[in-house]
């Protein structure tokens, strides 16, 4: 079988959740899929990396660069000019009016719980690409039962078209115990010990401004690390963020992390601070648990399914209940060396081989399933 995948998020420079997921799936998929006999033909909207995927006999990388409407435009055409048996896409769009077989990932539907946290124009562009996957593909794969559920509630797609595969964590990721290492990548962004750590987009979905208010609140003694690049509709964050510098608090924003200080860093926090209002499936959450961090996260979406036990569970629209969960976090030595017992026992049920072996099952499936 000769199978096409749009591989053009797995390039990106500086990978958020979705990316890191088309990255990591493929370096797992890719020799799956050729020692099971499969050919692969891997999409691009530029060359890739060298070292980035394996060289194997039977991967085949098509480049096809294009100003605009990339996916619609060029990888449209090119896969009605030379169609693969099957086409995924995991990270991204099927092209539009591409009509043979295809599956597709979809991650989350936070936009629809909460349209208020997306700009007009997002929204639009969400609702319409998430329905246009749903409808075209043979098959869908979700991240999370919390998704799946989303997906029948707001778009009647049935379950027996929904297959839950749950997403491994970067192999990589492990706890330093470098002291001379954390110190250095915590000077490398002007961070001070003890800090609470906030890792993700700065976007109103991931409840940034209640965590500081929470974190004001608490009066806890670390400084509150809010790192990551600004997102969408991020201004009124700022805002805050400069009010309560005004008003004395210590909260350090030192932008994206590099992937190779992400451990050090994780694994000097106190804590992972992560009342996200919406996950599809929260990568966060086990990043710090293997680094062996404590985990403060939601109660609500896919983030309880994740963390299981392991977590300490907060309502994320309550600020009050926030702010004592993290004056627990700040006094309770035991808790956190609990939490980080917990944390690590969890992440060993997210494994990327897992994930990989079962989206080559998905794609190896035959008949189209229709909503």
């Amino acid at each position: 079988m000769l199978i096409g995948i749009d591989a053009s998020r797995a390039i990106t420079r500086q990978r958020t959740g979705t990316e890191a997921y088309a990255y990591f799936l493929l370096r797992h998929l890719l020799p799956l899929a050729v020692r099971r006999g499969h050919r692969v033909r891997l999409y691009f909207h530029r060359s890739p990396p060298s070292d980035m995927f394996p060289d194997y006999d039977g991967i085949e990388h098509i480049v096809i660069p294009f100003p605009r409407l990339w996916t619609h435009l060029r990888l449209g055409w090119e896969l009605r000019r030379r169609p693969p048996d099957v086409f995924f896409t995991p990270a991204h769009l099927i092209p539009y009016r591409y009509k043979r077989p295809s599956v597709a990932t979809i991650h989350d539907i936070g936009y629809r719980r909460f349209p208020e946290a997306h700009p007009p124009r997002q929204l639009r562009y969400l609702e319409w690409s998430t329905r246009h996957n749903a409808d075209t593909s043979r098959h869908i794969i979700a991240d999370s039962e919390a998704t799946k559920a989303d997906l029948n509630r707001f778009y009647a797609i049935p379950p027996e078209k929904v297959t839950v595969l749950y997403p491994g964590v970067d192999p990589l990721l492990a706890q330093v115990r470098d002291e001379e290492r954390i110190t250095a990548v915590c000077q490398k962004y002007g961070i001070s010990r003890p800090y609470f750590l906030f890792l993700s987009t700065l976007q109103p979905r991931k409840n940034v401004a209640r965590l500081i208010q929470a974190y004001v609140q608490s009066e806890a003694a670390p400084q509150l690390v809010l790192a990551g690049n600004a997102g969408w509709l991020s201004a009124p964050i700022t805002a805050e963020v400069e009010q309560c510098r005004a008003d004395g608090h210590e909260i350090i924003t030192p932008g994206f992390i590099a992937d190779e200080d992400k451990a050090a860093l994780l694994s000097g926090a106190m804590a992972l601070l992560y009342p996200s209002l919406h996950e599809g499936f929260g990568f966060p959450v086990l990043e710090a648990q293997a680094c062996g961090t404590p985990v403060l996260t939601a109660n609500g979406s896919s983030l309880p399914e994740v963390a299981g036990e392991s977590a300490l569970l907060v309502d994320p629209s309550d600020v009050a209940a926030m702010a004592t969960a993290v004056s627990r976090l700040a006094d309770d030595p035991h808790l956190r060396s609990e939490l980080v017992e917990r944390g690590l026992k969890n992440v060993k049920r997210f494994e990327w081989w897992e994930t990989a072996v079962g989206v080559l099952d998905v794609l190896e499936k035959g008949e189209p399933i229709t909503a």
